[in-house]
């Protein structure tokens, strides 16, 4: 038991510390960009650079008893529209309607569950949207899951195989099957049946990760929020100045809408925070500010 809680101490601090280094990246690029008049950075948008706010949530279980909690960081700018960096850290019982989706839950309901979570909806038409989260998850088993997956308006090969590669080098540091383990996973995971294609260029999506080698894991995990830090960054200061057009603009708000049909319809991290007693803010925080169905 001492080690167990040793290690939600550890994961528990790990997801503030990237919730941290992120933010303050993402502002330092609102910074970067705030003398920027031109062409991409339009009248349309705010004239002050954007800073998070921090909003503290409160969980408490059915018995009464509390249930942990969470903190949203949302920032509204002139690079990023609308992102959200969330952390929590929570525990309870499962229902008896949803144990059966959670390895280790019918043996008991107990758990405890921590995690960042980011969505990032940009200005700009040619930075695509992205998704990034990690978690460790504790019921009569024990396991890491998150991921990342990248979802442009207008397609750009150079960042795709950017994204891409940089997944690749970090999954290989582990083990050499995970990025293409990790890749189709996410492939067939962030995919729109009703529509019959896919959310997005994809990324990697792991869950239940487990190798019985706690260090190794949470180092992968770690690194999975380094990685995406470091390589989104890059591909929003190499498009968020950039030339847009009216029609460019109406297709992302429409790209969008594909956005929040998987969110709603699909997601699990979405079904997970609800079935499990969620703050609804924080939880519907991946939805996109403005969007248009034709």
């Amino acid at each position: 038991m001492p080690q167990l809680e040793e290690r939600k101490k550890l994961a528990s601090e790990w997801f503030k510390e990237i919730r941290d280094d992120i933010c303050q990246e993402f502002e330092a690029i609102e910074d970067e960009f705030k003398a920027v008049t031109g062409p991409g950075l339009g009248a349309e948008q705010p004239a002050s650079t954007g800073r998070f706010e921090q909003k503290s949530w409160e969980r408490q279980n059915e018995d009464g008893s509390e249930g942990g909690g969470g903190v949203m960081s949302i920032m509204h700018g002139r690079v990023f529209e609308k992102v959200g960096v969330n952390i929590s850290v929570v525990e309870g019982k499962f229902s008896e309607e949803f144990r059966h989706k959670i390895p280790g839950a019918e043996e008991n309901p107990q758990f405890w569950a921590a995690g960042v979570s980011l969505v990032a909806h940009m200005f700009n038409p040619h930075v695509p949207s992205v998704h990034m989260n990690t978690r460790y998850i504790i019921t009569s088993k024990a396991w890491f899951g998150g991921g990342m997956d990248l979802t442009p308006t207008h397609l750009y090969d150079e960042d795709t195989e950017a994204f891409h590669g940089a997944l690749e080098v970090m999954c290989n540091k582990y083990d050499p099957n995970y990025y293409t383990r990790f890749k189709e996973w996410c492939d067939q995971y962030f995919y729109l049946p009703h529509r019959e294609e896919p959310r997005g260029v994809g990324g990697i999506f792991y869950d239940y990760i487990d190798s019985g080698d706690f260090d190794k894991d949470f180092s992968f995990t770690r690194d999975v929020g380094k990685t995406f830090k470091r390589t989104f960054s890059e591909i929003v200061r190499r498009r968020a100045a950039q030339q847009w057009t009216e029609e460019e603009k109406r297709a992302q708000l429409i790209k969008r809408g594909r956005y929040v049909e998987f969110n709603l319809l699909y997601d699990r991290g979405t079904e997970f925070g609800l079935k499990t007693g969620g703050n609804t803010e924080a939880i519907l925080m991946s939805l996109p500010p403005n969007v248009i169905w034709p």
